[in-house]
């Protein structure tokens, strides 16, 4: 995968300086602002409503375990982190806790974003990593992911990290929406820079999978880049704590603005949360096949 490093400045990175979504607390169905903080192919037109794609010719033929062909993550560890908790919010004195994000200090955990009418992003990114997770153990990976349901607290973002770098995955995403304002709109990776410390050794490697997400989610989905944030759908930072923790690669998806009318739609959509499971799955795959 290394000989298909892209070097930074064709991408045009930028660095911002956004905070980490889910900067307040906020019980479910309330407002309040959060933001956290070029694909070669054409993209899929966008869609109000996205059909799962149909199974491909010869589908029974692959779904066969004996066929290395149906397996292409075999051996492979990939942990999901779908970000927040669904009670989240029931705990401020859990989730305000600060933690050592090595670049500072941070809440353990936040309460995330919601769309104007209080569908909450906790619940967003459990479906679209349980369905995630699904496509992936399909394919033969090992998936853990980094809470077990969306009716708990936490884990504390220190934690989060933890759990990827003890399972020394090959990949690691953390799933998220945005909260910003309403006439923004848009998908954005984040990928963790150099910071003198954990992270440090695999910032090249989180990089290559930021770009590999980033290219099948515009694929496959046709979302457009984030419009407010980042550069070609890539942001780097180094204020994160799930990604400053990180051993082993690891990005974060900001699938879009859960303020911005036409990005909540599509996230409230069930056939759209199975189209970017889809997309995230090729993403992954499309990174450890290198």
């Amino acid at each position: 995968m290394i000989r298909r490093a892209l070097a930074a400045a064709a991408l045009g990175l930028v660095t911002a300086g956004a905070v980490a979504c889910g900067g307040e607390t906020a019980a479910p169905g309330t407002a309040g602002a959060f933001t956290d903080g070029g694909s070669t192919a054409s993209p899929a037109p966008e869609r109000s409503r996205l059909s799962p794609a149909a199974p491909a010719a010869g589908a029974a033929i692959a779904a066969s375990p004996a066929s290395a062909a149906a397996r292409p993550l075999a051996g492979k560890v990939i942990v999901i982190d779908p970000g927040h908790n669904g009670n989240n919010w029931r705990a401020p004195e859990k989730i305000n806790k600060k933690v050592n994000a090595v670049t500072m200090w941070k809440p353990c955990d936040t309460t995330g974003t919601t769309t104007n009418d209080g569908y909450p992003e906790s619940a967003f990114a459990w479906d679209v990593a349980t369905r995630l997770a699904k496509l992936l153990r399909a394919q033969g990976a090992t998936v853990k992911l980094t809470r077990k349901d969306n009716k708990g607290v936490g884990p504390c973002i220190t934690e989060r990290a933890a759990i990827a770098n003890r399972a020394k995955a090959d990949a690691s995403i953390s799933i998220h929406a945005d909260g910003a304002g309403q006439g923004t709109r848009g998908f954005h990776v984040i990928v963790p820079k150099k910071i003198n410390g954990p992270v440090d050794p695999v910032v090249g490697d989180s990089l290559r999978l930021g770009v590999a997400i980033r290219n099948a989610v515009r694929e496959v989905t046709g979302l457009p880049y984030a419009n407010y944030i980042g550069k070609n759908g890539i942001d780097r930072r180094g204020d994160l704590g799930g990604l400053n923790l990180s051993t082993v690669p690891k990005v974060f998806l900001e699938t879009g603005n859960m303020r911005n009318p036409t990005d909540a739609r599509k996230m409230k959509d069930p056939a759209f949360r199975q189209r970017l499971a889809e997309a995230l799955a090729k993403g992954l795959r499309d990174y450890l096949s290198r």
